[in-house]
């Protein structure tokens, strides 16, 4: 399915944009006063294209600020008419989208809660077909690719064909600086499964704090992503949602003035030459790296037929925990990422312990018969 996806390349919709793609906007639509003077600002200080803010803001407690409504989307005209700000609203409910398009919203965005639902997102995707809108979409909550591609697909398959995905973060529970966890492993994924994709990611929900904006806006950009979503406020002190990760106009420019902005692509001859050598070398390692792969699988099915003859237990604790030890004492002294051996190690095990039980799995089915 996802290989038939129909999306038009950005640059043909949206033109004269410069690259990256910047968007930015108040977290919540408060007053008109706070959006002009926020949009005018932004207009003033920074390369932003396109003007976010939210106007349906449901919260997790009750008897919090839930938005303006419908009357922000009239605000929001008047920006476009004084800046020539392309304007972007979350949407969850069908009337949300039939309000965005009486109201001349330019491109409608779906939030990481409605995501995690198919029965909204397949309403949305019923109010949406036979439109002509540009539509982002943000991961679900929950750290799942096959949930986050079936959004795009419904929509896709709506009629939508200019879609952008917004990348900002998982929740994990796991103890974190961020608000919400990276799992850049993700969004890498979704732009290998969906090379015409455009990705955006979204530093704000993802760091939480503004201290954390510049180097998650920087990942993302060495990651190739195709654009930010940065939040911004006049004053965000006084913000009534999301206070802390919201900046200024003005220091929004300067976050962006820090960013380094990489090329995919480079021309010079030396570079193209030594790239490709060190690519053969990773070649070549991974080529042995596969080897003794197979090598250590063929000892562990030795083991599992070995632990079989002698009605062994498949899992050996404590020779597990050797492993895990003695492994992660030599990558300390190989300069080695612990973290990343342990999911190795982890992975590995995996396999050995699947290796193993169908091993086991062969003597149960050979003494039915």
């Amino acid at each position: 399915m996802i290989n038939t996806l129909n999306i038009i390349p950005l640059k043909s919709w949206l033109k004269e944009t410069p690259e990256p793609l910047i968007i930015s906007g108040p977290c919540s639509a408060e007053s008109e006063e706070q959006l002009m003077s926020t949009a005018r600002q932004l207009k003033q200080f920074t390369n932003v294209r396109i003007f976010r803010a939210g106007i349906w803001k449901p919260r997790s407690r009750a008897n919090m600020f839930e938005g303006v409504g419908e009357i922000g989307l009239h605000w929001l005209n008047n920006i476009k008419k004084e800046t020539g700000l392309l304007t972007t609203v979350e949407v969850a409910k069908p009337h949300h989208v039939e309000a965005c398009l009486k109201n001349g919203i330019d491109i409608l965005w779906i939030g990481a809660r409605t995501s995690v639902n198919p029965f909204s997102i397949q309403e949305l995707a019923e109010a949406l077909k036979g439109v002509d809108i540009p539509v982002m979409i943000k991961n679900p909550v929950t750290p799942d690719i096959q949930l986050w591609l079936g959004v795009i697909e419904r929509i896709n398959l709506s009629g939508i064909k200019k879609i952008i995905a917004i990348h900002r973060g998982f929740n994990t529970y796991s103890k974190s600086a961020y608000r919400n966890d990276p799992l850049w492993e993700i969004p890498i994924e979704l732009k290998s499964i969906c090379p015409n994709l455009p990705v955006i990611c979204d530093p704000s929900h993802i760091a939480g704090n503004k201290k954390l904006l510049l180097p998650v806006a920087q990942k993302a950009l060495d990651l190739a992503m195709d654009g930010l979503i940065i939040e911004s406020h006049i004053n965000p002190v006084k913000a009534l949602t999301d206070a802390k990760q919201q900046i200024t106009p003005k220091e929004l420019q300067l976050l962006l003035d820090q960013l380094i902005y990489r090329t995919l692509t480079c021309e010079d001859k030396n570079f193209i030459l030594n790239i490709d050598h060190f690519r053969a070398e990773i070649d070549l390692i991974d080529a042995e790296l596969i080897n003794i792969l197979s090598k250590r699988m063929d000892v562990v099915k030795k083991i599992g037929k070995y632990k079989k003859q002698h009605n062994i237990t498949i899992l050996q604790l404590d020779r597990w925990k050797n492993i895990l030890n003695s492994r992660i004492e030599q990558a300390k002294k190989l300069g080695i990422n612990t973290d990343f051996l342990l999911k190795l190690l982890q992975l590995v095990h995996k396999e050995s312990i699947q290796i193993q039980t169908e091993i086991m799995s062969e003597q149960n089915i050979s003494n039915t018969k």
